[in-house]
């Protein structure tokens, strides 16, 4: 059996129940509709100017969010990247993501409550072209789902990708949206 991207419709599904929670943020996600209503895969690295993107926001006791190193960057961001076939949901693909940048197993996290099929946070942002691999300037839509740490398990970096790993308070986590979002939970 072959395995299928995330389709259209559930990457819809998704968006509009998250935009059931955050209203506001309608109009930023102008480039993820019109990925959405084009004929490429959204989910497709080769799609321009825009496609999808998943990270997975971990949360520990210490109410700290792991932040991964990543080499091609030079950024501390939330571990993540692009959807491969095998992910059939959005979700999957930042638990995968999760477990391939720092080396925790889908089992040993729990999505945070409320968030089990709605991400915490999706971000549209700039990504620089990369002529090395033929890539113009383009946007991701990052949909980022929240996770706790339901296990004690260590960081186990992929070297070839990331440099290392920290975990930051809520208050220095990364991302500004994310970091507003963190500050509402109780």
């Amino acid at each position: 059996m072959t395995s299928l991207p995330p389709s259209t419709e559930h990457i819809r599904a998704v968006t509009e129940a998250y935009l059931g929670r955050h209203p506001d943020e309608r109009g930023t996600l102008k480039m993820l509709f019109a990925a959405l209503t084009g004929g490429d895969d959204p989910t497709s690295r080769k799609t321009f100017p825009a496609h999808v993107t998943c990270s997975a926001i971990l949360i520990n006791d210490q109410r700290h969010v792991l932040h991964i190193a990543h080499k091609a960057s030079g950024k501390l961001l939330a571990p993540g990247g692009h959807n491969e076939p095998s992910d059939q949901h959005l979700r999957d693909a930042a638990l995968r993501e999760l477990h391939e940048e720092a080396g925790i197993p889908p089992s040993a996290v729990v999505p945070l409550a409320g968030h089990e099929d709605i991400p915490f946070d999706i971000d549209v942002h700039a990504i620089d072209a990369n002529p090395s691999k033929k890539e113009p300037a383009h946007h991701h839509v990052d949909f980022r789902w929240a996770f706790h740490l339901g296990a004690d398990h260590a960081v186990t970096l992929q070297q070839e990708e990331v440099d290392g790993y920290q975990w930051q308070p809520f208050a220095t986590t990364a991302s500004p949206t994310i970091r507003a979002k963190l500050a509402q939970l109780p």
